[in-house]
């Protein structure tokens, strides 16, 4: 960063703290035609193969592109790499016919070979990519990554020829086509993985400003760590004369007041979201700018089954009886968030059979079972979340609920979002703060993580009967039977098992007026190549 930008910030923001009404914005140093973007905390990675966060996926998003895209209105699919497709009768093997003018940045072509490579990379079994389970839905892809077969050959993915990928599924997979802006399905550029390492070594250099090599509307520029990661417009990307913005610089603010402070002060076109104690405040004094939208999200505590209290189910299900959700909702949180009494939110017309209650009376009769009556006994209990004023509030409202109903004496951990990634992937904690946007608009995605040994789970619980309902939801081709099996594995999660909802989310944000093209959607997702600056 610049440095009279560096100093600018840093005394924009000792300004607003003492609460002056001064703009800065008047002296800042931003380029033109570049959008400024508050986008949480740091990010993990820039490698789409072993990241897992909302972060993330929106710069990566930025730098590559897969064979789909949505429309950011409908959320249906259209071309992207792909200029069109076909689909078997039987609805296993479709086959795309790839754009012959897709470039990577660095102008080499992009071909059916680029996915495949990309495809063989996150699902091998060194990789460990959390998201591996996304690919699935290929033919023989689970058998690859868990090394029943070590021939990628037999994965049903072929290339034809340069522009033309064939791909055989494992079973129907009615939202396949709108699996594929997701990071996990992009392609990766082979050359530039293997100039720095092996094709599965994580870690490398590869991902560095100067080194990345991408195939979407914008170029990795700079990455300075904890101040911003700068992407400028890729005159190789296909779609290039309709990408409207010069750049875009994502800045990691995971403090959410500092973040709405530099909004205030012009240095941030939007915001990731916004401090719950701020949003009434918006409501009455700029609505303009305040965006508070439907999101296919849900906010829960993960419980660690592998360590005592929570290894037992009674103890499990005591502490989701002893969350008061609607209080959290009434009192706490100020976006129109719901209550959450079940895990796969509402918006895609699913309906639950079985529902987390309010039950002080019932909890407690589960934990004098369990053997720690009155909480007598009970090991020390840690509420691990990753560093967020808004995480923080929420933890310490659960942790006083679980004081009062169930004598629990829970402390409150946090670490940030690194160091909390790693904690919950290596089960290194007892209830950790979790959040799961959808990754596709279908209930399956909320719950298909919890099969037995995925990278997602992030719990250690284990059901076969719960395995076996999502493997039948996989392969049924009826819609009302394929709901049911997710209805009843849900129940099953639900009923005692690894996490406790919360609340479903509302996605809050703040966006300058100047800031045009983004059409909110239930995902959540930016299509990055709409958006443009014009006005003040």
């Amino acid at each position: 960063m610049h440095f009279f930008r560096k100093t600018m910030w840093r005394i924009c923001s000792v300004v607003l703290c003492v609460g002056s009404v001064i703009a800065c914005s008047s002296g800042r140093q931003i380029p033109d035609n570049v959008l400024q973007v508050g986008n949480g905390a740091e990010v993990q990675e820039l490698d789409p193969h072993v990241v897992s966060g909302v972060s993330e996926h929106r710069i990566l998003s930025a730098l590559f592109e897969g064979l789909t895209d949505y429309a950011p209105e409908t959320l249906e699919p259209v071309p992207a790499v792909a200029k069109s497709w076909d689909l078997s009768p039987d609805q296993l093997t479709y086959t795309f016919h790839l754009r012959e003018d897709a470039e990577w940045s660095n102008g080499d072509p992009v071909t059916a070979h680029d996915f495949a490579y990309g495809w063989h990379r996150i699902l091998s079994p060194a990789m460990g990519s959390e998201y591996a389970y996304l690919l699935y839905c290929l033919q023989n892809a689970r058998a690859y990554h868990e090394g029943d077969i070590t021939d990628f050959d037999k994965v049903g993915v072929r290339v034809l020829d340069d522009h033309t990928l064939e791909v055989v599924l494992e079973h129907p997979t009615p939202y396949f086509l709108t699996m594929h802006n997701h990071y996990a399905w992009f392609p990766v550029h082979q050359a530039t993985i293997e100039a720095h390492g092996a094709m599965d070594t994580r870690g490398t250099r590869w991902t560095r400003p100067g080194n990345l090599v991408g195939n979407g509307p914008f170029v990795l520029t700079a990455w300075r760590p904890n101040e911003v990661i700068s992407v400028r417009r890729n005159p190789h990307y296909w779609d290039a004369e309709a990408v409207r913005l010069e750049g875009i610089d994502f800045h990691p603010i995971d403090n959410h007041q500092t973040e709405e402070r530099s909004f205030r002060s012009g240095l941030l076109h939007i915001t990731s979201t916004i401090p719950l104690h701020r949003v009434d405040v918006y409501r009455q004094e700029r609505p303009e700018v305040l965006n508070l939208q439907p999101y296919y999200g849900t906010y829960f505590y993960r419980l660690n089954v592998t360590r005592p209290p929570f290894d037992d189910q009674r103890v499990r299900k005591a502490f989701a009886l002893a969350v008061n959700r609607q209080e959290l909702a009434d009192h706490v949180l100020t976006g129109d968030e719901q209550a959450a009494t079940h895990f796969v939110p509402p918006g895609v017309g699913y309906e639950p059979i079985h529902r987390v209650t309010f039950d002080v009376e019932k909890a407690r009769a589960l934990l004098a079972e369990a053997g720690y009556p009155d909480g007598d006994g009970l090991p020390r209990v840690e509420i691990l979340y990753n560093t967020s004023e808004a995480h923080r509030t929420i933890a310490e409202a659960i942790q006083h609920m679980w004081r009062e109903y169930l004598n629990v004496d829970a402390r409150l951990f946090n670490q940030d979002w690194k160091v909390y990634l790693s904690s919950m992937n290596n089960l290194d904690y007892h209830v950790a703060r979790s959040g799961w946007i959808g990754d596709i608009a279908d209930p399956i995605n909320f719950l298909e993580c919890f099969q037995t040994g995925l990278g997602n789970n992030r719990t250690g619980w284990s059901s076969p009967e719960f395995d076996a309902l999502i493997e039948a939801a996989y392969n049924e081709r009826d819609a009302d039977k394929r709901l049911q099996y997710m209805q009843q594995a849900e129940a099953l999660l639900l009923d005692g098992g690894p996490i406790i909802p919360i609340y479903f989310y509302t996605w809050i944000f703040l966006k300058a007026p100047e800031l045009h093209g983004l059409t909110p959607n239930i995902l959540g997702y930016i299509r990055w190549k709409d958006l443009y600056l014009e006005g003040e």
